[in-house]
């Protein structure tokens, strides 16, 4: 089974990934999913989105959990059965999954040029400290796009915006970590984040100081 990449961020959170290799009928062979996981993987058009939920079953696995530990909120966002908090992602042929004690999100992107055109529906103070001349320009933008999509998933609260609500400190890439600001409601949340580059894929996590 083709996992990936294991991260231990602290005691308590553990990052997986998984490369997304095998066939649609043998991901789903060895899971038993609940019947509305059943007719939701059934719904979806793609196989890569098909190939992308199993597999993030099989990640469940490797954290010793099944399909019915897992459940979602009325915003979409999952939860375990057991109070650990959890958060998921996939892009074309890697999905990740982070697990604590505490709220923590994930997001993997791939490095795509095209995200330079819409840089400005998502950044603002960061235009401070990025060049777009900068032969690193498109990682950065990935590392912050990611960056802010993983503070999303952790609040998973209506009306955040990420070029509003978000701020992603300059950092630089062999560091792999920085800080990110949320500043919501007149309220101020500091958080650790992390990021990784691999394959022409950046995944970034980020859990509460």
């Amino acid at each position: 089974m083709p996992l990936f990449k294991s991260i231990s961020v602290n005691s308590q959170t553990a990052v997986k990934i998984w490369r997304i290799e095998e066939s649609y009928d043998d991901l789903l062979k060895p899971l038993d999913l609940k019947p509305n996981s059943k007719a939701r993987v059934l719904s979806m058009k793609s196989e890569i989105h098909q190939r992308g939920f199993l597999s993030v079953r099989h990640l469940l696995r490797e954290f010793g959990y099944t399909d019915q530990d897992l459940y979602y909120d009325d915003y979409g966002k999952p939860h375990l059965k057991d109070g650990n908090y959890i958060s998921i992602t996939h892009s074309f042929e890697f999905s990740g999954v982070i697990v604590s004690n505490q709220p923590v999100g994930i997001d993997i992107e791939k490095q795509r040029p095209k995200i330079g055109r819409i840089a400005s529906k998502f950044i603002e103070y960061e235009t401070d400290y990025l060049k777009p001349e900068s032969p690193t320009y498109v990682r950065d933008l990935t590392v912050i796009w990611a960056i802010k999509e993983s503070l999303y998933k952790l609040f998973a609260t209506p009306g955040m915006l990420f070029k509003e609500h978000f701020l992603v400190i300059p950092f630089m890439l062999e560091d792999n970590e920085t800080v990110a600001w949320i500043d919501y409601n007149s309220k101020k949340y500091r958080h650790k984040t992390a990021f990784i580059e691999f394959e022409d894929f950046t995944c970034a996590y980020v859990v509460p100081e």
